[in-house]
């Protein structure tokens, strides 16, 4: 890796709550608290924000970090080691919202809308290009830089990304952890105790060992359904264990759009069993929209140290490994290169990574449960086509991707599935590629309107 002080660029850093947690947790380190912290974005006004906290967090930790901030994209990555992106391409408004209100509009509800379903493919097709030309950049400005993702949809963006460009990157979420800590709590065991191994696609991966000293913890968590004892945010999950004898990393309120079974026009009966919260992204928006000034001020405020705690993050231990070369397990989504056996090569999988000096070194898996490879590949099919459209630029691979994503399919027919992603992509505009928008009128017979919306 480069000498040190290396330079750890933050991209996306408007992102000010999440650059706090990362940059804290980086800084934390001895051996990592005299890096060069650039934070780039296109947002001046948060982007001054962060530099605040940042330095405040520099301060407070009494770490030596030079703290830079830019709307220079190329000045960001010019000789970055590290490189972390946190952005998202059209933000709220205008696009998250016309993934949400479009498809309602059609009767297909949605609960997060980043990963999978009409929303994730919407956000991808936004989302890849940008990603595909920061690399490009860094290709020739920092081309021996380690790429940490942090951006939905993970499993398309790091897909598209490793076939495209020759950037070192690796997708990281937290749902392992969470996920893990959960379950320790409900079985009332301390986290620190407990082992696993994960593996599968990214949201869609299971935990295929969970232990204590050697002792299967899955009758435990059988035990929490048995005693009555499941928590109401968690009840899509656990049901779906029950059924496939694994548990799932991501939320139940994230998986529920995943598959076909838990969200139904006219079934406010499953809704209501499954405590499943639609349009759940846009509430959490709002009321982070709503806290934003009060919170700014309290992490401009200049006097006095921050407070700060070490976040579940994976990519302070990376970065803290690859330079010092003490040993880590962390969970990376990368391409499947002889990982998992019963997915297809060169998709996205998450798996357990080594990191030291030699790298983030993946872990050969082997092959799933028939039954879970199964179902992560309903998934895949989505996730497969929506890249395809992009690398190749063929907008009929956009319509043949959400006939095959399980959520839309289920609730929609085809030519409504065609009339909603045509909708979408006029909605979208220059937020994606035109020659991607070119496809919007394909030739197929369109139903009234009147047939092909739900009031």
């Amino acid at each position: 890796m480069s000498n040190s002080p290396r330079k750890i660029t933050f991209i996306g850093a408007g992102s000010t709550v999440f650059a706090k947690n990362l940059i804290g947790d980086i800084l934390s380190f001895p051996e990592l608290a005299d890096s060069s912290i650039c934070l780039f974005d296109i947002d001046d006004d948060r982007l001054k924000t962060s530099e605040v906290v940042a330095r405040r967090i520099a301060h407070t930790l009494g770490a030596s970090a030079s703290i830079e901030a830019t709307t220079d994209r190329a000045r960001a990555f010019e000789g970055a080691s590290y490189a972390i992106n946190m952005i998202q391409v059209g933000g709220y408004r205008p696009c998250t919202i016309a993934d949400f209100e479009i498809p309602k509009r059609y009767g297909l509800r949605q609960t997060i809308a980043d990963t999978l379903g009409i929303g994730g493919v919407m956000r991808a097709l936004r989302t890849i290009p940008v990603l595909i030309e920061m690399c490009k950049e860094m290709e020739r400005l920092c081309p021996q830089v380690v790429h940490l993702n942090y951006v939905n949809p993970m499993a398309m963006n790091c897909w598209a990304l490793s076939e495209a460009t020759k950037v070192r990157t690796i997708g990281l979420c937290h749902s392992v952890q969470h996920t893990a800590d959960e379950l320790a709590h409900d079985i009332g065991i301390p986290i620190e105790e407990i082992n696993y191994i994960v593996a599968g696609i990214n949201h869609v991966a299971f935990y295929l060992k969970f232990e204590q000293n050697g002792r299967d913890l899955y009758p435990e968590i059988r035990r929490v359904v048995a005693e009555g004892r499941v928590p109401d945010h968690n009840r899509v999950r656990y049901d779906l264990f029950t059924r496939l004898g694994y548990f799932v990393t991501e939320s139940s309120e994230h998986f529920s759009e995943y598959c076909p079974w838990f969200i139904k026009r006219g079934r406010e009966d499953l809704i209501k069993k499954f405590n499943i919260p639609l349009d759940e992204y846009p509430r959490r928006c709002e009321s982070q929209i709503g806290e934003w000034e009060k919170l700014r001020a309290d992490l401009e405020e200049s006097g006095g140290p921050l407070e700060i705690r070490r976040s579940v993050e994976f990519g302070s231990l990376i970065i803290h490994s690859l330079e010092t070369g003490i040993p880590r397990v962390v969970y990376g989504n990368v391409a499947n290169q002889n990982l998992i056996d019963n997915l297809p090569a060169g998709c996205c999988v998450e798996v357990p990574c080594l990191v030291d000096k030699n790298g983030v070194q993946p872990v050969r898996i082997g092959r799933l449960p028939t039954h879970l490879a199964a179902l992560m590949q309903t998934n895949i099919n989505v996730q497969a086509l929506t890249v395809e459209a992009i690398l190749r630029q063929d907008p009929g691979r956009i319509y043949h991707a959400a006939m095959m994503d399980p959520h839309t399919s289920a609730e929609l027919d085809l030519d409504q599935i065609w009339a909603l992603v045509d909708d979408l992509l006029a909605a979208h505009g220059e937020w994606i590629p035109e020659k991607l928008r070119s496809g919007a009128k394909i030739d197929i017979q369109r139903l009234p309107e009147k047939c092909t919306r739900t009031k």
